[in-house]
């Protein structure tokens, strides 16, 4: 099993923007086949980074969800009110 983190900086006024595209975004990625869990945390002293959270069968559902088309329709617009680069952190688990 993978474990992600994604720390997500948005500039400001975007974070409601992406909460609403997280939202609509949550049911469809938790349909991805190797997807098992996902969370959104908001970061307490800065209101507008967030960090996803979330749990893949195998590194190799975490790249087939990377390249859906339903994930190349979101990133874009993820991506385009982001403030800075996206960081990441994934440890794999034993079964």
């Amino acid at each position: 099993m993978i474990k992600r983190i994604v720390k997500l900086t948005f500039r400001t006024g975007e974070a409601e923007t992406f909460q609403e595209i997280y939202a609509a975004s949550k049911p469809k990625i938790l349909q991805q086949p190797g997807c098992r869990h996902l969370e959104l945390w908001r970061d307490v002293k800065n209101p507008q980074t967030f960090f996803t959270y979330s749990h893949w069968d195998d590194e190799d559902s975490l790249n087939t969800y990377r390249r859906s088309d339903f994930f190349r329709g979101v990133w874009p617009r993820t991506k385009a009110i982001l403030a800075e680069k996206p960081e990441a952190w994934s440890v794999q688990i034993a079964d």
